[in-house]
């Protein structure tokens, strides 16, 4: 990450939408106060907010970052942390941006409620999570690329990256859309209790995945143990996948969380360029 990624701290918050993308940063800082280093991108030379886009159901509330001025961007999706789209998944598209991307997050929970008013991550799983289908997630990933490649976006560069919740979602996309170029998931869960709503896990669409997946891990990830790590290397190789999975072995969960004393700067800064090569890479 270079120094003009790191500019300095400021925040902006307007209107209905800007709250509701808000949803879960109070939550998600609150044990951090004394320790966080919110890393801030600010918006110069760069069209940023809030936006809405039609879907089943009502409007999906999503913010994007993209370069001011026209021509065409490549596009990536930016899919949010458990606690929604607050000011850090905010900064990551301003951070996408600044190098060249139209990058959008839409705000997954907001059929489901507000995960800010929620007390704790246990209440988030039990009250939002365990209730969101992947098919209506899949779907609203779909619906925010249409709206990318509707407003200045090259659909022909897509990308997706996603942060804890939203790494295994990036698993579950890549899966998915066959426009995709390239991912990259953030410690994403790769196995776990199987339903109707999450009928699969990464694990099980090693053979599915339809564009290469960069995944970043901390070996001291204490949700993700190094076992299904290796269980989905296994899975990639056994299918002939050209996705590559790269583990932190003093990292914990959460390691690029700036705001969060999980935050760990070694590791965020060689994931970021990892990003950033791994997209290049592939066409994004």
């Amino acid at each position: 990450m270079s120094d003009r990624d790191l500019p300095s701290f400021h925040s902006d918050r307007r209107g209905f939408v800007a709250k509701v993308l808000t949803a879960g940063f109070a939550l998600a800082v609150r044990p951090a106060l004394a320790t966080a280093t919110l890393i801030h991108t600010g918006s110069e030379g760069l069209v940023a907010g809030e936006i809405e886009i039609p879907v089943a159901g009502g409007k999906l509330p999503a913010y994007r970052s993209v370069p001011e001025g026209g021509g065409k961007h490549p596009v990536i999706l930016v899919v949010q942390e458990v606690f929604g789209v607050h000011e850090h998944i905010k900064d990551i598209t301003r951070r996408l941006a600044k190098l060249g991307y139209l990058a959008i997050a839409p705000e997954l929970f907001f059929r489901q409620g507000d995960a800010s008013k929620l007390a704790s991550i246990e209440e988030i799983e039990n009250r939002i999570v365990s209730k969101l289908p992947n098919a209506q997630v899949l779907a609203d990933l779909d619906a925010a690329m249409d709206w990318a490649g509707n407003n200045g976006g090259d659909l022909d560069r897509l990308g997706i990256t996603g942060f804890c919740w939203g790494g295994r979602i990036t698993w579950l996309y890549a899966a998915h859309q066959p426009r995709l170029k390239a991912c990259v998931a953030w410690y994403g869960r790769l196995t776990g209790h199987r339903n109707a709503l999450t009928p699969k896990y990464p694990v099980d669409l090693a053979g599915e995945l339809k564009a290469p997946v960069l995944g970043l891990y901390g070996g001291q990830d204490q949700g993700i143990p190094l076992d299904t790590v290796e269980q989905m290397r296994a899975a990639l190789k056994a299918a002939g996948s050209p996705s590559e999975i790269r583990v932190y072995p003093d990292a914990p969960h959460a390691f690029y969380a700036d705001y969060r004393p999980s935050y760990r700067q070694d590791a965020a800064e060689d994931g970021w360029r990892r990003l950033r090569e791994w997209f290049k890479a592939h066409g994004v």
